[in-house]
């Protein structure tokens, strides 16, 4: 027994010698590992003036920028369609005839309604101007004394009746004329013409049908009738980016429908309400309309087409950029620490923690292959690139990746390696 434990103890001595030695290994090689200077492999591009286009983007429908609902002011039966769904038209030519017997009756009777009224208003006249003439008459006896005042207080009467007599009829020769003018109009609205050059867009009525008159509600919609020669992009842009708009911003417009080319257009209204989506919600957005004239006629384009409008706000030539990856931000360290640990004041020191949260645009170059920290003042951007104002030169090496090295592992004084081959390959 005692041999035996002797042998476990010996066991025992050399594997704990051994674990010993592995240890005493590991420390050496995180020594010698921990004091290797650390190396970031880069990919950079040297700043360079350009000019630089910053663009809003929207979505958005194609319409004709005029687009005229045609409605009867008659109710009645079609009986005259001569147009279908596509055709063109040009202003002045018949659309639709609703039959016209009801209005050419009620025309005539109201003929027949001023022609009384002026037969009537002629025989009163008759009796006015006989009555005048007695009443001038009698008036000239009385005030000679040779007639009485009754003779006289009688003819009177009578010639203010037979004058008020003359004025009715006079107002009711108007109202007929009035009737029968409305008599006719509505006749003539039995019959519609086009407004304007244009296609029929759409047509909602088949011949036979009976429509109701603008009278009713606000009547049938027979049909619309749009200038496919001037169509415009109706878009929604967000809140943030519509204060970047004004009247006669150029715009490149994508229509999905037509592949591989861009149209031209130019903003000609924005509007000043909002469209509000998702209200009371995390999701909520707040748009506003913004309208679009193309500037090129194409056949091919219809109503109703999706599209994409990149809106050129601001345009600056020859300023000094990098590409959009190379600018990151990094937070401002509080200068003097000690004083926020010592600092007793609550309000003071809220105040400065909360300053300590805000950050610096900035821009790591490569200088004797380091990483310095450059602060730079912003401009507009691209899609690529961003106006550097302050903090940068023309020609200075700036790094632009991998994301992950330029947003968070960089920094001051960081010694780096730029990729060669990924640069070449970026830049073809």
């Amino acid at each position: 027994m005692a041999k035996n434990n002797s042998k476990k103890n010996k066991k025992k001595i050399i594997a704990f010698s051994a674990i010993g030695v592995i240890a005493i290994f590991a420390i050496i090689l995180a020594a010698a590992s921990g004091g290797k200077e650390k190396i970031v492999i880069v990919q950079t591009e040297k700043a360079k003036k350009r000019t630089i286009i910053q663009t809003v983007g929207a979505i958005g429908k194609i319409q004709p920028e005029t687009i005229i609902n045609i409605t009867p002011e008659v109710t009645g039966e079609v009986v005259e369609l001569p147009v279908i769904e596509g055709d063109r038209v040009k202003k002045g030519s018949l659309l639709i005839r609703i039959k016209p017997d009801a209005y050419i009756a009620a025309k005539e009777r109201a003929q027949a309604n001023l022609e009384v009224a002026r037969a009537n208003l002629n025989m009163s006249k008759a009796n006015f101007e006989k009555v005048e003439f007695e009443f001038r008459r009698m008036e000239e006896l009385f005030k000679k004394g040779l007639s009485s005042s009754q003779e006289y207080e009688s003819i009177k009467a009578l010639y203010l009746s037979n004058r008020f007599q003359v004025e009715a009829q006079s107002a009711n020769v108007k109202q007929a004329e009035a009737m029968l003018k409305e008599a006719i109009e509505n006749l003539s609205k039995t019959a519609i013409y086009s407004p304007i050059d244009g296609i029929i867009s759409k047509l909602n009525v088949k011949l036979g049908e009976r429509v109701l008159g603008s009278g009713f509600s606000q009547g049938t919609l027979l049909m619309q009738v749009a200038d496919m020669l001037r169509m415009e992009a109706i878009v929604e842009v967000d809140e943030n980016d519509v204060v970047l708009l004004q009247i006669g911003n150029p715009v490149k417009i994508e229509i999905d429908a037509i592949k591989d080319k861009i149209f031209n257009g130019e903003v000609y209204r924005i509007s000043n309400s909002a469209i509000t989506k998702g209200i009371g919600s995390q999701d909520e957005v707040v748009n506003f309309e913004v309208r679009i004239r193309l500037k090129e006629y194409d056949e091919v384009i219809k109503p109703g087409m999706s599209c994409y409008a990149n809106i050129e706000t601001r345009v600056k030539t020859d300023v000094v950029s990098v590409p959009l990856q190379a600018a990151t931000v990094r937070e401002k360290k509080t200068e003097d620490k000690e004083k926020i640990a010592e600092n007793e004041n609550y309000e003071i020191e809220t105040k400065t923690k909360r300053e300590t949260k805000k950050a610096n645009i900035v821009v790591f170059v490569v200088e004797d292959s380091k990483a310095k920290l450059k602060k730079v003042k912003t401009g507009i951007s691209d899609d690529k690139y961003i106006e550097i104002v302050e903090g940068l030169q023309e020609g200075e090496e700036a790094i632009i990746g991998p994301f992950r090295a330029v947003s968070k592992e960089l920094e001051d004084g960081v010694t780096v390696k730029v990729d060669k081959e990924k640069i070449k390959v970026s830049s073809k």
